[in-house]
Parts: structure tokens; sequence; C-alpha cells
């Protein structure tokens, strides 16, 4: 598959789901003294949660990936509470007395986890999500496409500047997103096909999913 570019896009792998979380905690680290109740860009939760949110999708994607058969048809039956009205519904939540450097910490070990788990699953595995069943190789995309907008979501709250790799989005638009636009900046349309941004005749979605089924 690849893009007007003409470049080829490669898989999506677990060292991608590494460089992502990399990426978001070198760059959220300069903001740990920082007010993270403020909200998270556009979202209804502030960037504690969405970090703390960052770092449950990828333990909980690792999760539904790691059993010998994984179940396809529900989600591993973790018990999902909130820790207030409206925030986000998790399985574990962050000591806030650690504050936000604690939270990175979760945040890179939880990524940790969720490389580890696609760099040995076999590709055979198939695993439900709510959007599509999928293959280690859509789990590593969905951690990778988490990590880059919900760090950009941070990011936007905290004041911070975030520009991942144009390969790295690439990859992961071509995986998840096959109606993905065209053109040369993968960050901009990844950003457009998460109900981020708008670009040139095309308004913002106020509704998008990714397609997870393997390729």
């Amino acid at each position: 598959m690849s893009h007007s570019t003409g470049t080829p896009v490669g898989p999506v792998i677990a060292a991608d789901v590494e460089q992502a979380v990399r990426l978001a905690v070198s760059t959220l680290r300069s903001a740990v003294a920082a007010d993270w109740s403020v909200p998270a860009g556009s979202l209804e939760w502030d960037c504690w949660e969405t970090a703390e949110h960052l770092a449950d999708d990828h333990f909980a994607y690792a999760a539904q990936l790691s059993p010998d058969v994984p179940p396809v048809d529900t989600h591993v039956p973790f018990r999902w509470t909130q820790a207030r009205p409206g925030g986000p519904g998790n399985a574990f939540f962050a000591d806030r007395a650690a504050g936000p450097a604690g939270l990175l910490g979760l945040l890179e070990a939880s990524g940790g986890i969720l490389a580890a788990v696609v760099r040995t699953a076999s590709p055979d595995k198939r695993a439900y999500h709510v959007f599509g069943v999928s293959d280690p190789e859509g789990f590593a995309a969905m951690g990778v496409v988490e990590t880059l907008v919900h760090t950009h979501d941070i990011a936007e709250g905290l004041g911070l500047a975030f520009t991942p790799p144009e390969d790295l989005c690439g990859r992961v638009l071509a995986r998840l997103f096959p109606d993905a636009p065209d053109g040369p900046d993968r960050w901009s349309a990844l950003l457009w096909c998460t109900g981020r941004t708008e670009l040139p005749g095309r308004p913002r979605l106020t509704k998008w999913r990714w397609y997870g089924a393997p390729r």
C-alpha cells in the first residue's frame, strides 16, 4: 500500500509503539511542573485523565491480545470504572501522589507491556476490538494512534509543541484508515482522521473510527 508520495508503507511493529511512547514521554516530561488539571485540547478530559486513559489503553490492548486464544466477541472482563462522572472508564488509575512524573512512568510501563506482547504474539492471533477483530499489527497501530493523538491533546492543553515523524503517521494511516486523504503531510491527515482538525475542503469530523481488520 502506498500514498501519493510514492513511498511504500511498511507494517506497524512493536518498535513503532516504543518510538511513539518515547516521543510522548520526552515531550510531556518538560511539563511535569505544570497544572495537569487543565483541559486536554478539545477533549472533555483534563491532561491527567487523558494520560491515564492512554496508559490504560496500552494495558488493555496488551491484555486483549495476551491469552493463548484471545476472545473475539468481547473484551477481557476487567471491571471498568470512572474516577468522576464524564471521566474516562479505566481498568486502573495512577497514584496521584506520584504527580505527573509518576504518571509518565506509568505510561512508559504500559507502553512497554503492549510492545512486548505485540513482539511475541503470533501473527495469526486475532482478538476483539469494538472497531473490528484485529491482529497484533492492528493492536500495535491502535496503540500508536492513541499515543500520538492523545499526546497531541495533552500537549495542546499544556502549551507544548508536538509533531511526530511523518513515516510513523503514514504507517498507522495505511493500516487503520483506508480512506485517509492523500498528500505528503501524514500528521495532519492523522489529526483529521481522528477528528482533531480540518483540512482544505474537508471539515473537521464529528464522528470517526478506524478499521482494525487484518490486511
